[in-house]
């Protein structure tokens, strides 16, 4: 027996995950003002937190437009 989500399903799965990648993209914003409050914030960690929420938002944006693709 074969199962096929449904494009509901799918949606779910999808808004899960940019769920958690919201939740992501905050916490590395805690830790960029977290870094950035101490006296001498360490300039590689808040480059690579930068990327990091850089990198999380391209993903935000591709799962954005599946979930607009599953909605049509």
């Amino acid at each position: 027996m074969t199962y096929e989500l449904t494009n509901e399903e799918k949606s779910a799965i999808v808004n899960q995950h940019v769920k958690n990648l919201e939740y992501n993209i905050y916490n590395l914003q805690v830790s960029l003002i977290e870094e950035n409050a101490v006296s001498t914030p360490d300039a590689s960690k808040i480059s690579s937190l930068n990327s990091q929420i850089s990198e999380s938002n391209v993903k935000k944006t591709a799962l954005l437009a599946e979930l607009d693709e599953l909605t049509e």
